[in-house]
């Protein structure tokens, strides 16, 4: 009996080939719309889907597969003697291949010259149809939606190895995609309508790139881009020089880039497994690398640093001094990435965006049996700050706590930060009690305790406030909330501690 194959394709890549092996192998082949004409075209006898169906396309090609005629050829089971009966008294015949891929919703999204109309017209109706119907009766029909199968395929049919479970494998990658392709309309009617958080949620991604491993030499990863991004939220990134990113860097990286937008006046950071070694800011990103590497010029080796403004002579010069895992900035001035450039590992990443670029309005993470979704932790609300002791800061304190605070927000929690003229001089993250945190921050501050500020991302007792006046720090920032907040106002009073709440909090886990 003479099989059949339904090609209908958008990508027409390597289809006449295909097709022209499929002929030579005695298949008959039917199509519709532009690939029964390029078929034609290249001499191949083609059956056209409206000489099957009996009926001609209409709505301007809306409708041209979905008729019975098609369908019950692809479904019905071979080994089904009712269906056998069905297919036989009714005079139709079996589609024993689908050959489909589908409108390119994707490309027409990313295009922000494209229109919502324009968009609507390339949702495919009638080809994941026929591909969810090959797929699921896999038993008995190949589908095929890559054309990186053709080859194989031909070679399975010359060898009749064209088996159940290669037919298996084709289904998966079928309802793979079928799924990756009604995503992305959902997501982009999503956020047509504004719904943040719908019923159900449906995110598309696709593959960028295998990596070597993940967190750890023996777990296997990869990575997996978003593939609708609003255009203030797509990254112009390009790796310069260096060794491949690794799931770390990759981790790492997002982390930097969170950190470093809350800062407007240049700034630099330097991180470490996902945290920050230091963070500065000063009048020139020379300043600010200098504040953010003095705070602690140990942990920095083997980390990252970011910059929010264009890599100097100068930087290049002081990290060409020890080992650095990635740099990022907007830009790399010449003599700056020359110098870089003879280190042969080090990644460079020129982000030219990075002072525009706009971070997702949504974020998510994995917990048991489910997912985490919520709206990125962006406002600072420094316009509802309550200067609650005695005591208020003065201008140069205050200007260090919205710095500390901004700074706070970039640590593990309970975190701890200490700065001065911009600058970290100690940081104290990650601890199960925040007293801990502040005298972890105080004990890598040092000398530098005096005149210091310090900022915590979570309210404090008493314990802490003794702390900060054994050590000289006579201003402060937390979020406030505490029943004993009063407390710790009193006695920060008595030692002539300023403290300011900031009534928000920002805890980072």
């Amino acid at each position: 009996m003479k099989k059949r194959a339904l090609i209908s394709v958008y990508n027409k890549e390597r289809i006449v080939p295909f097709a022209q092996e499929l002929e030579r192998l005695d298949w008959q082949i039917i199509s519709t719309g532009g690939t029964y004409s390029r078929l034609k075209a290249e001499g191949i006898q083609v059956l056209e889907v409206s000489d099957v169906t009996g009926f001609a396309e209409i709505l301007d090609g809306r409708v041209k597969t979905l008729h019975p005629h098609i369908h019950a050829g692809i479904l019905y089971k071979r080994d089904n003697t009712q269906h056998a009966e069905s297919i036989k008294k009714l005079n139709l015949f079996s589609i024993d291949m689908v050959v489909n891929n589908l409108y390119p919703f994707e490309t027409v999204l990313n295009d922000k010259k494209n229109t919502h109309d324009i968009l609507i017209e390339n949702i495919d109706i009638g080809g994941p149809s026929m591909i969810r119907a090959a797929a699921k009766n896999y038993n008995d029909v190949c589908i095929v939606t890559d054309p990186d199968d053709y080859d194989e395929i031909i070679n399975r049919l010359k060898t009749d190895t064209l088996d159940k479970n290669f037919r298996l494998s084709l289904a998966r990658k079928a309802f793979n995609y079928t799924a990756y392709y009604d995503a992305l309309i959902a997501d982009y009617f999503n956020n047509l309508a504004n719904i943040p958080f719908p019923d159900t949620l449906t995110l598309s991604y696709r593959k960028k790139q295998d990596l070597r491993y993940g967190e750890n030499p023996h777990q296997k990863a990869a990575f997996y881009e978003r593939v609708y991004v609003k255009e203030n939220e797509k990254a112009v990134f390009t790796q310069l020089h260096g060794k491949e990113l690794s799931y770390n860097n990759l981790g790492d990286i997002y982390s930097a880039v969170k950190m470093i937008k809350e800062f407007e006046e240049p700034a630099a950071i330097g991180i470490k497994h996902g945290n920050p070694s230091g963070i500065g800011t000063g009048n020139t990103i020379d300043e600010a690398f200098d504040k953010a590497y003095n705070c602690d010029p140990v942990s920095i080796f083997g980390g990252i640093i970011i910059l929010n403004g264009i890599a100097t002579k100068y930087i290049a010069e002081k990290i060409n001094g020890f080992f650095l895992e990635v740099i990022i900035a907007k830009a790399f001035d010449t003599d700056a990435l020359s110098i870089l450039r003879s280190k042969k590992n080090i990644r460079i990443i020129e982000i030219k965006n990075l002072q525009t670029l706009s971070l997702p309005a949504r974020v998510s993470k994995e917990v048991l049996n489910g997912l985490l979704y919520q709206d990125y932790d962006a406002a600072l609300f420094l316009d509802d700050l309550k200067f609650v002791t005695q005591k208020k800061p003065d201008d140069e304190q205050l200007k260090n706590l919205i710095f500390a605070f901004k700074a706070c927000k970039c640590v593990s929690s309970n975190g701890i930060v200490l700065t001065k003229n911009g600058g970290t001089v100690g940081i104290g993250q990650g601890e199960v009690r925040r007293s801990w945190a502040a005298e972890q921050a105080i004990a890598r501050a040092g000398k530098n305790c005096t005149g210091a500020v310090m900022a915590s991302d979570g309210f404090f007792f008493e314990d802490t406030v003794e702390l900060l006046h054994q050590n000289n720090i006579t201003a402060v920032i937390q979020p406030g909330g505490s029943v004993k907040d009063e407390n710790v106002i009193r006695l920060c009073d008595t030692y002539g501690i300023a403290m300011v709440f900031a009534s928000v909090r920002h805890f980072r886990h």
